[in-house]
């Protein structure tokens, strides 16, 4: 017998015994969180009837009976394998294999794995006490990030840096209402010193991307304003292994341990406030309890470790000014050897300037009074021309403030609007795009009425709804009725001598050019 069957007869033997205690089926449900149904169905079956139904479902012949011994050779040689990888063998060697959802394989090896007793042996990875590092030596670096609530009932996201000190445990964290940057963080250290009084050898930090750019194989690649913070402090830099967050295990918990303790079912009222809370609970709590590994108050430990740090003189950082850039006629913006879309109709003259932000690999672009734009994705090859389709059209007017202009061309008003119509119902998705078309063909040329009409006239009845066609059309129909050119007398620059008028200019015989040449 199985584990699940035996957990079968414990649900099948305790619905019984609620209903030999009065029980309705119902509440029975509701105590056992099951469905009616099934409560009602296992009160129907007696223990006979209950062991074939049993005995049924387990002789049963699944859709992938026949990959049994397949899939039970893998498990038992693999025993770590995960269903879609066994499901991808299946497909692999067996191209006949039927159409079965992800579900039906992973059913089928569980079953196979209860049926064999070959239990999933989950991935372990080996640890080894770290012996305590010096005072002043190392500390840890690490980025969070929490929704607060509010007095409204609505939440609130809120990032959090926090740096400990290795050996002490003696933490400091500090918030923001926005994503850091590279900046920001660079002041967040600054901060952090301060608060330590002093600044260790080393820093340990995750790979991320308001730090580093890219690693290949160690070699590190940091953000331009990290890079000369960096060297401007001259502390060692120590980057974990991609995906191995346990490697700074110590500021792991620490963040873990402000969401837990710290902001769990805190209310958010402004930033100002929630940073000097965080101070205050650094002090009452974080570092003056006793550590539970060191046993030791951090608070006290740091009256040691602040005697060994480096140091420390404060530093300004300038907030960092948004650079203007200028927009060419085109409705673009060049960005580090890249041409980037602006909406039509941004192009306002030589002087139309905009700001440009980098924020996590997306360029967003704002006018002088800090509105965005548009955003783009960053892209990191060069001389690209990087358009947003939806770019190209002048959506300065809605919809049907542009339908009213265009129709406002026409001598025959409502039969305009019929066809503005027609072209909405067959290019909805385009239909700004060909309104816009038609206006231009008709301001362009300066039409006469007439020749507009006409040209209405025409795509209505052969059922041209289109404002490509429309301006071929009017075209056609705004050609000069005698394309001929006249043939435009002579002007004769001396009046008075006409018999110049029919004089032929004399030609020169190519024999007596010969004769010059070749005497």
């Amino acid at each position: 017998m199985t584990q699940k069957d035996i957990n079968n007869w414990i649900m099948y033997h305790e619905i019984h015994q609620l209903s030999r205690l009065g029980f309705t089926a119902s509440r029975i449900a509701r105590h056992l969180v099951l469905d009616g149904r099934t409560v009602r169905k296992l009160l129907a079956f007696s223990e006979t009837e209950y062991e074939r139904y049993l005995l049924k479902g387990s002789q049963r012949v699944k859709l992938l009976t026949p990959y049994q011994d397949f899939v039970k050779e893998k498990l038992q040689v693999y025993p770590d394998t995960s269903t879609a990888q066994i499901h991808d063998w299946l497909k692999e060697f067996y191209p006949v294999l039927p159409q079965v959802s992800p579900r039906t394989v992973y059913n089928f090896v569980m079953f196979v794995r209860q049926k064999f007793n070959i239990p999933v042996l989950p991935i372990t990875r080996e640890y080894f006490p770290v012996e305590e590092l010096p005072y002043a030596s190392q500390a840890q670096v690490d980025f969070g990030q929490y929704n607060m609530r509010q007095a409204n009932g609505t939440r609130k996201k809120v990032w959090f840096f926090a740096m400990v000190l290795s050996r002490s445990r003696m933490k400091f964290i500090c918030f923001s209402d926005v994503p850091y940057t590279a900046q920001t963080v660079c002041l967040a250290h600054e901060h952090a010193f301060a608060f330590f009084g002093g600044i260790p050898q080393t820093i340990v930090y995750d790979q991320d991307r308001t730090l580093m750019v890219d690693e290949n194989m160690g070699d590190l690649i940091l953000t331009a304003t990290f890079k000369q913070y960096t060297r401007l402090r001259n502390y060692q830099l120590h980057f974990c292994r991609k995906s191995d967050p346990e490697s700074k295990g110590k500021v792991e918990n620490v963040i873990q341990y402000v969401k837990k303790n710290f902001l769990y079912n805190r209310p958010y009222s402004d930033l100002e406030t929630l940073n000097s809370e965080a101070l205050a609970w650094l002090a009452r709590t974080a570092n003056s309890l006793v550590h539970n590994y060191t046993k030791k108050s951090p608070q006290n430990e740091f009256e040691i470790e602040k005697l060994i740090l480096r140091e420390y003189s404060p530093i300004t950082i300038e907030p960092k000014q948004d650079k203007m850039y200028h927009v060419r006629k085109t409705n673009t913006v060049a960005f580090k050897s890249n041409f980037y879309s602006l909406p039509m109709g941004t192009y306002q003259g030589t002087s139309t300037k905009v700001k440009i932000k980098e924020v996590d690999n997306t360029l967003q672009i704002y006018s002088l009074k800090d509105e965005l734009i548009c955003s783009h994705p960053i892209n990191l090859l060069t001389g690209q021309t990087i358009i947003n389709s939806n770019h190209k059209r002048d959506n300065s007017k809605s919809m049907d403030q542009l339908r009213e202009d265009v129709a406002g061309l026409f001598s025959c008003k409502e039969a305009a609007m019929e066809f503005l119509q027609h072209i909405k119902n067959v290019f909805p998705r385009y239909t700004r795009d060909h309104y816009q078309a038609i206006e231009k063909a008709i301001i362009k040329n300066q039409t006469d009425q007439q020749d507009i009409a006409k040209t209405l006239d025409f795509c209505i009845k052969n059922e041209l709804f289109n404002g490509y066609e429309f301006e071929q059309v009017l075209q056609v129909f705004t050609l000069p009725s005698n394309t001929h050119e006249k043939v435009k007398s002579i002007v004769l620059l001396d009046k008075r001598n006409l018999q110049k008028a029919g004089e032929t200019p004399d030609k020169s015989d190519i024999q007596d050019y010969e004769k010059i040449i070749n005497p």
